[in-house]
């Protein structure tokens, strides 16, 4: 990815925190953390779901996020140092397929929004990271799983679903087990039996501060990448009269609008020796 790339995925990213943070922290509310645990976020991006975790944890805890990208990790740092627990958290650069922490080193581990993305070993990376944490610890991870966000026009947003983008980072190539709502036997894979998946729900409503509606602008653009390739002139030009701000009918312009998604949790714990 060259690096005007990046920069626009990282501003992407943190136009969406609005929107992304109230589900995810109430999904890792749910897992009821340990407090002053040490753990790991994998794959940790710009460090939001590092900086939810830290708030968590109490101050005898702290959270440690990894990544590849250095620009990530540089960013996650400065924004981390902004919050008050930024004592808390250690961002670094490294590969999630061999994490560089020796076995049983923490008390839990996640990774959101990374593990089954992209043309990973997704058993690789769950293998390392229930490797690196202790004996009755949990491992969990967390991915955008669904979404309504053109009320009124389902064949629309059904096909657009359909579609190469609308399906990523699933594709027709792939097996279905490595769907990502096939997480639970991805646990059972690597020895980790009774894996448990539960799906929180986020809702949006009109009328949008200018801070959600950049966030779902942003949202409607990386969610279907304006390529609607295998969809009718139709369907491509209904997409573009409600998808674009400059529309007189976009969608978001509608004063009843409402919209949901969905992020799916999966997680287990180590088994006990």
């Amino acid at each position: 990815m060259a690096n005007t790339d990046v920069s626009g995925y990282m501003q992407d990213l943190l136009v969406s925190e609005s929107l992304r943070e109230p589900v995810l922290k109430t999904a890792l509310v749910s897992l009821n953390l340990p407090a002053d645990s040490y753990g790991l976020d994998v794959g940790c991006g710009l460090g939001l779901v590092s900086r939810l975790l830290a708030n968590m944890i109490g101050i005898g805890g702290h959270v440690t996020g990894l990544d590849a990208n250095p620009a990530f990790i540089d960013k996650a740092r400065s924004l981390a140092d902004h919050t008050a627990h930024k004592q808390r958290i250690t961002f670094q650069a490294g590969d999630a397929s061999k994490l560089p922490w020796d076995d049983n080193t923490f008390d839990w581990a996640g990774s959101v929004d990374f593990v089954g993305y992209g043309n990973m070993n997704t058993i690789c990376f769950l293998r390392e990271m229930a490797r690196v944490v202790k004996a009755g610890g949990l491992v969990f991870l967390m991915a955008w799983s669904s979404q309504v966000l053109l009320p009124g026009y389902p064949f629309l947003e059904a096909s657009l679903n359909a579609s190469p983008a609308g399906i990523a980072p699933f594709s027709t190539s792939m097996k279905p087990v490595q769907h990502f709502m096939r997480g639970r036997s991805w646990f059972s894979q690597i020895g980790i039996p009774l894996a448990q998946a539960q799906t929180f729900a986020g809702s949006v409503n009109a009328p949008l501060n200018s801070e959600l509606r950049k966030a779902m602008i942003s949202l409607l653009q990386m969610r279907w990448n304006d390529n609607q390739s295998g969809l009718s002139s139709q369907l491509r030009e209904e997409y573009r009269r409600l998808c674009t701000p400059e529309s007189p009918d976009f969608i978001l312009n509608l004063p009843e609008y409402h919209a949901f998604f969905t992020y799916t949790m999966v997680y287990a714990r180590v088994p006990l020796d």
